[in-house]
């Protein structure tokens, strides 16, 4: 299973040229040229090499994780000790209640495929951390403690980042990691159904693609979150479903104001219009996307510490909105309040009297391929504080949520 990971380029290409054409000029972003520009742009961090996609093949009738590993990782250059962004930080930067909240709140993980040793990894990363110990419990698709689906090294890098996400925000949270045997849409979907079967009232998906179904991820009392995606402009499945709080990204930097952070957008985070016309919700408003637009809300998506002994034995650092999905999860979980969460629905209602009092605008920065529409472009003001790629901004602990 060792050795150096092949650089795939995802195609969300494909999907930001059905997103920006579909439905004529009511479907915008009206761009003169946009459909050719989309169909020709290149995720920034293929273009730079700075990271590599650790599930290859096509999203098109079924789906792949979103996670990119640093481009001085794909040697095998893992660190002894951590570097990048560790739990503590998360913490701060979105001023969570993590110590006093969460306990007895259960988050499920859904993923394809199986990690050996992601119990083992998710002690570690807790320890190195400074976390209490923490409970997870590892699940095959019908509910089974073991008979596990094979294992698989991109998704099991996939599987202890989000298990690793939800600790850092959630470490009083009992944590379900459901294996679906494969990255098709019915094991998925099934994977999904056990997950809520097994007591999860939120539940995370760090991967995208076309074909799913949108009955897997509407139960009512849950909440879902999924990734925007990491190939810029476009928003695919799960994450463009109506009950699923489509989570995009940011880069997070320290400095800056009195919170001592800022976030600009991250310039590979899916958002803006729905890319398979999925129906617009009745609470959204905005006016240059006639179906889903996403993202609701984000969080950080580059530089961040992940334990892997499954294929890399040790520390390494990762991009991709597969880190805000599951981090964001953690924080709906220390709300408390899942069960009362239909999608995005109370993000996008809050008044503009709380907005800057219960989430951090994110004002700045692109994910490219709209020409400053605010489906692609942060602080344009066209519609409030809301973009495509980031959503209303980042929780500001957890009243947004």
């Amino acid at each position: 299973m060792k050795g150096p990971l092949k650089l795939i380029v995802p195609l969300a290409a494909a999907l930001g040229v059905a997103a920006c054409s579909a439905g004529g000029s009511s479907s915008v972003p009206s761009v003169s040229g946009l459909s050719g520009l989309q169909s020709a742009h290149v995720p920034m961090w293929a273009a730079t090499h700075s990271a590599v996609a650790a599930c290859g093949g096509s999203r098109m009738g079924q789906a792949q994780c979103d996670v990119l590993i640093d481009t001085n990782q794909i040697l095998g250059k893992a660190r002894p000790d951590y570097a990048g962004i560790g739990a503590t930080e998360l913490q701060k930067a979105y001023k969570l209640p993590s110590a006093s909240k969460g306990k007895g709140q259960v988050v499920g993980i859904v993923d394809a495929y199986d990690n050996p040793d992601v119990v083992s990894d998710f002690a570690t990363y807790r320890s190195a951390m400074g976390l209490p110990t923490g409970t997870i419990l590892k699940y095959n698709q019908t509910g089974q403690q073991s008979n596990y689906p094979s294992p698989n090294k991109g998704w099991a890098l996939e599987i202890d980042l989000d298990v690793q996400m939800v600790s850092a925000a959630c470490p009083n949270c009992k944590v379900i990691l459901v294996e679906a045997n494969s990255n098709g849409w019915s094991d998925l979907g099934a994977a999904e159904q056990e997950a809520v079967k097994l007591g999860a009232t939120v539940v995370s998906n760090s991967y995208d693609g076309t074909g799913g179904s949108e009955s897997s991820y509407d139960t009512k009392g849950i909440a879902y979150l999924a990734s925007s995606g990491d190939g810029g402009y476009g928003l695919g499945q799960p994450a463009t479903f109506q009950d699923v709080i489509a989570v995009g990204g940011t880069r997070l930097s320290t400095g800056g104001g009195k919170r001592g952070y800022s976030e600009i957008v991250w310039a590979d985070s899916g958002g803006g219009c729905s890319s398979t016309q999925e129906a617009k919700p009745s609470w959204q408003s905005d006016p240059d996307c006639q179906y889903r637009t996403g993202s609701d809300i984000s969080a950080v998506a580059t530089g961040v510490a992940e334990y892997d002994g499954y294929e890399y034995g040790g520390w390494i650092t990762v991009q991709g909105t597969s880190i805000s999905s599951p981090l964001v999860g953690g924080i709906v979980a220390l709300a408390g309040n899942s069960t009362k969460l239909t999608g995005g629905e109370a993000i996008w209602k809050l008044s503009k009297g709380k907005q800057k009092k219960e989430i951090y605008p994110v004002t700045s920065g692109s994910d490219g391929q709209c020409g400053g529409e605010y489906l692609c472009t942060a602080g344009t003001g066209q519609f409030g504080l809301f973009s495509g790629p980031d959503g209303w901004g980042t929780p500001k602990g957890v009243k947004a949520l």
